[in-house]
């Protein structure tokens, strides 16, 4: 009987599961593909067909289960009741947990997964156990929603998504005068050095034009065109299930997980700060795999916060990330380093951007802009074939379905979710004249505002952005809704390189192409969010009013929470953006070097590195080409040349915790494969906040003067055999 109520279990896991696995993978965020990953159904096979007919019918529907009938007998709030200070109270806490976590992220690798589960699990867990206290007290007035579950995961994934889109770890941080130590430059003039305040300024007057850009698009978006949306549909699956009696029990299950591995995730960090007193000590500095492997940046560093990325990201993510770090650290710079006096002088210094740097850094460029540039001219084909296609099968008279005009798509013909969610959705209408007169104002601000904290980016300059950018916002959209990807940082790329090249390096330019990559950026990503959230609000019955206020006020909570992160982290880690630091800062490089690349051309290159560049550009494109080509059971094999360039300048060490991470989720799905897709998830999230969370106290640590008592560094015998003479003799004499 045990054995089968185990068994009974596990299918239950993974009906009310599949989604929010699925909801984990599909999001590197900024800079990985998306599209790679595939929303598949699960079959659980429970029923016969003659039986599945029957209960269709029982429920009047044709094709598919209601989920909607579920709900049939709660009211749905008002959109001004989804508006509760419960909730923004919780988004508040939980934005600043997150803001942290991203920005650890960021300032290490730059590769960022979903952490929308984590999100919706821990909103959905704090608010329930408040309701339910109150309940028992009785005092509860208004009962947990998923509408209000739905408002505290559009404000926490807005107010954290500045936390990388605000450029701390790229753009932004790329201006200082400690990155351009780094780079390529050769004057000292385009840097500009962190201050708090003019980060919120300028985050404030760039962050909410994308929102009201697609604002009056939404109907055309969500209703006429039934854009996927896979990972607002997948997080619009989960809140849904939470809310059912059989969703709450797994969910509860969830968080204990999350709170089991966070816990030791936190603890672990607190065991490892007592042996980090001075540079390259510590577990992280273990050369796992003996210290010539070490030297070349092949080790396991005991990182919980990267296992756990690896368990959330894709399998071909992690081995690219492995095979781009075996490429270059194992193969390529060590045949470049031999060639030093031929290629470059020997007598450059190690960070210098004409010797070994340069290479690692431009080569790395190259396939991301290779990477990007494909994509970026795949997916805007495929958007406008499609956006084309859709508006020809409209209707016969050619009409552009616009907000107030009566969908031809909502017809009788639509089963009850899909007729109850297009009433609700269209219920609450945002006016038009409201988001254009928003976007006008704001930007009329921001055109006055943010040259004066870049006197190098011209009023003219940012007047062009925003001419382009509502279409650039809507294609940027619309592609995420086809591909579940944003192309945000490729068009923040592309502002890098024009702007950069416009303004010219004897007026600024490296500045000002990082300023408008800003610009662009912010706005591209913030539309792409929005049109997630109300896909997300469409299935999940929250009003758009609803959900386009949350985001306004996730997205006010970043641009204060994720400067004051980063200041943090700024003022504890005085060595924060250097090579070998805890906190690299890798994008930070990358990007200032694009801007030294649009504005200088190509003699900033050191020797051959403008042939090695081209090659590695073509192979880029020649990867996704074969990738495309071949279809998408062996594509799935394909490396992705994204993910193979971020290790070009950091090092495999952290690929190998996230290969490990992978390891982990193969094994367990080998065992069990319910318990995997159901708690994966829940483990990945703990061990990822409970590592990020750790960085406050250790912050705190280190901005008080206290510092780590144990210095645990790893020598060979002959250096230790040479460290012990000295030691020796040094007794000896005091003898």
């Amino acid at each position: 009987m045990g054995t089968q109520q185990q068994h009974q279990l596990e299918q239950d896991d993974q009906l009310e599961y599949q989604r929010d696995h699925h909801a984990s993978a599909a999001g590197l965020v900024q800079g990985l593909r998306k599209d790679d990953l595939e929303l598949e159904a699960l079959d659980p096979k429970k029923m016969t067909k003659h039986e599945e007919e029957e209960e269709k019918e029982n429920l009047g529907l044709e094709e598919e289960l209601s989920v909607e009938r579920i709900f049939e007998q709660q009211t749905v709030p008002s959109w001004k009741e989804q508006l509760t200070v419960r909730a923004f109270f919780i988004s508040l806490v939980l934005s600043v947990l997150f803001s942290l976590i991203v920005m650890k992220l960021n300032l290490t690798t730059g590769i960022i997964p979903s952490l929308n589960v984590s999100a919706g699990l821990l909103g959905f867990f704090f608010v329930r156990t408040w309701t339910k206290f109150l309940d028992r007290c009785g005092l509860l007035k208004q009962p947990f929603t998923r509408q209000e579950n739905t408002v505290i995961q559009t404000c926490v994934v807005a107010s954290s998504g500045i936390a990388f889109s605000g450029g701390f770890g790229s753009y932004l941080f790329g201006m200082s005068a400690r990155i351009a130590q780094q780079s390529a430059d050769s004057s000292t003039s385009d840097i500009k050095e962190p201050g708090l305040l003019w980060f919120i300024g300028f985050l404030f007057v760039v962050s909410f034009l994308g929102l009201f850009s697609v604002v009056p698009l939404r109907k055309i978006m969500i209703i006429d065109f039934k854009l996927t949306y896979p990972s607002g549909t997948a997080t619009a699956h989960l809140i849904n299930s939470f809310h059912t009696p059989q969703g709450a029990k797994l969910a509860k299950k969830q968080v204990k997980e999350l709170g089991k591995f966070f816990s030791f995730s936190f603890l672990w960090g607190f065991f490892q700060w007592f042996y980090t007193a001075g540079s390259d000590c510590g577990f992280a500095s273990f050369p796992t795999l003996g210290l010539k492997a070490y030297q070349n940046q092949f080790f396991f560093d005991f990182s919980a916060t990267y296992v756990g990325v690896g368990m959330i990201c894709p399998y071909i993510v992690n081995i690219s990330v492995l095979l781009g770090g075996i490429l270059s650290w194992g193969l390529m710079w060590p045949l470049i380093e031999n060639r030093s006096g031929d290629w470059y002088s020997k007598e450059l210094s190690p960070k210098s951007m004409n010797g070994l740097q340069g290479y690692k850094v431009f080569i790395a460029i190259a396939m991301i802009l290779g990477d990007g540039l494909y994509n970026f001219l795949k997916v805007l084909s495929r958007t406008l074939i499609a956006l084309q296609s859709q508006l020809r099968a409209k209707d016969v008279n050619n009409i552009l379905p616009i907000e107030d005009q009566v969908s031809p798509a909502v017809t009788s013909a639509l089963s009850y979710d899909d007729q109850r969610r297009t009433q609700l959705f269209l219920k609450d209408q945002i006016p038009a004249w409201f988001a254009v007169g928003g976007y006008v104002a704001i930007a009329a601000v921001s055109i006055a505002t943010v040259p004066h904290i870049f006197p190098q980016l011209k009023w003219y300059y940012i007047l062009v952005i925003y001419l382009f950018a509502p279409s650039l916002a809507f294609c940027n959209a619309y592609g995420c809704g086809l591909t579940d990807w944003s192309l945000a940082s490729t068009y923040g790329k592309v502002a890098i390189f024009m702007i950069g090249a416009w303004a010219g390096s004897a007026h600024g330019g490296v500045l000002a192409g990082l300023a408008a990559c800003g610009v662009m950026m912010n706005i591209v990503s913030t539309a792409s969010d929005l049109t997630q959230d109300f896909k997300t609000g469409y299935l999940t019955l929250a009003s758009p009013r609803s959900m386009f206020v949350s985001q306004v006020i996730g997205t006010a909570m970043g641009c204060v929470i994720s400067p004051c992160v980063f200041w943090l982290f700024y003022k504890a880690f005085t060595d924060l953006g250097t090579p070998k630091s805890a906190y690299p800062a890798p994008l930070a490089v990358v990007y200032r070097n694009m801007a030294i690349l649009g504005v200088e051309g190509f003699k900033s290159l050191p020797k051959h590195c403008l042939l090695l560049c081209t090659v590695f550009f073509g192979a880029a494109i020649l990867t996704n080409v074969i990738k495309d080509c071949i279809g998408k059971k062996r594509a799935r094999f394909v490396p992705l040349p994204m993910a193979m360039a971020i290790p070009f300048y950091l090092g495999s060490y952290f690929a190998i915790d996230m290969c490990i991470g992978s390891l982990i989720v193969f094994l367990w799905e080998r065992v069990n494969k319910a318990k995997a897709d159901a708690f994966v998830p829940a483990v990945a999230s703990g061990l990822i906040c409970g590592d990020g969370v750790w960085t406050l106290p250790a912050s705190i640590l280190s901005l008080a003067g206290v510092k780590p008592p144990i210095c645990m560094r790893f020598l060979s015998r002959a250096e230790n055999d040479r460290v012990t003479t000295f030691l020796t003799g040094s007794s000896s004499v005091k003898v």
